[in-house]
C-alpha cells in the first residue's frame, strides 16, 4: 500500500481522537476498495486481540446513523442546542441529511412507560416547556460527555472541559497550585490531592468505555493499597 498517501486523522486534539481518528469522506472512499465491507450485528466480535494478525478496522456508521439503517424512524434527543462540537462534520452531515433521523434539541427525557417492556417515551423541551410523548420501544443513552465536577473545583485539578486530571496529565503547574506535599509523583490514576483517585468517564484522557472504567477501577484499588502501605 505504498502508493496510498498517508491518512491524516481529523479532530486529533485528544488522545481518544488519536486512538480512534475520524476519517473524512475522501479518506473513506480511498479505503473502500482495499478491504472487505462487513455489517456487524450487536454482540459480534470485530477482532480478537489474541489473533496472529490484528486487522485494520474502519467503522463507517455510528450510533444514530447505524440505527437509522434498520429503524423506520430514530428520534435523537440533545440536551444542548445542537450536535456535539467534537463530532466530525462528516458524521454531523450524515445525521442531518438522514430522512430517518429526527433531531430534538434542548430536551430532557422525563418519562419511560410500559408494562412488560418499554412502550412509550416522553421528553420535555426546556425552552418551551412542552412535553411530547411518542410510542417508542427502544432507548439508547449516550452519557459521560459532560462531567458533573463543578463541586470539585478548587479541590482537585480539572482540565479545560471539567474532567479530572490524573497521573501524567498533571503538569508541574497543577502540582504547585495544589501544593502537592509528596516527593513522589502522582500515581497513574491519582489526582492532585494525594490518595484521591479518579477513574472512568470523569477522568481526563480516559477511554470513555464501560470496560475501560471497570479496569481502571480495579487498578485504583491496587493503588489505594500502595498508598496505605506508605
Amino acid at each position: 500500500m505504498s502508493d496510498v498517501p498517508p491518512l491524516v486523522p481529523l479532530n486529533s486534539e485528544s488522545r481518544l481522537d488519536q486512538i480512534f481518528p475520524t476519517l473524512n469522506p475522501d479518506q473513506v472512499t480511498r479505503l473502500s476498495g482495499r478491504g472487505t465491507k462487513r455489517r456487524f450485528a450487536p454482540g459480534d466480535v470485530v477482532y480478537q486481540p489474541a489473533a496472529d494478525e490484528m486487522p485494520f478496522v474502519v467503522v463507517i456508521a455510528q450510533a444514530a446513523v447505524f440505527l437509522a439503517r434498520t429503524a423506520s424512524l430514530v428520534h435523537m434527543l440533545i440536551r444542548s442546542e445542537g450536535l456535539a462540537a467534537t463530532m466530525s462534520r462528516y458524521l454531523i452531515r450524515r445525521i442531518e441529511e438522514s430522512p430517518a433521523i429526527v433531531l430534538h434539541s434542548h430536551v430532557d427525557l422525563v418519562a419511560l412507560e410500559g408494562d412488560a417492556h418499554l412502550e412509550r417515551v416522553q421528553w420535555r423541551n426546556n425552552i418551551t416547556g412542552v412535553v411530547e410523548a411518542r410510542d417508542i420501544r427502544h432507548v439508547f443513552f449516550m452519557i459521560g460527555a459532560v462531567p458533573n465536577t463543578r463541586w470539585l473545583e478548587g479541590c482537585v485539578a480539572l482540565d479545560s472541559k471539567g474532567f479530572v486530571k490524573t497521573g501524567t496529565d498533571l503538569s508541574q503547574g497543577d502540582l504547585v497550585a495544589a501544593h502537592w506535599p509528596l516527593t513522589r509523583a502522582p500515581f497513574v490514576l491519582e489526582t492532585s490531592l494525594p490518595g484521591v483517585f479518579a477513574v472512568g468517564d470523569v477522568r481526563s484522557s480516559s477511554m470513555k468505555r464501560v470496560a475501560s472504567a471497570v479496569g481502571e477501577g480495579a487498578s485504583a484499588v491496587a493503588l489505594v493499597h500502595r498508598v496505605l502501605q506508605q
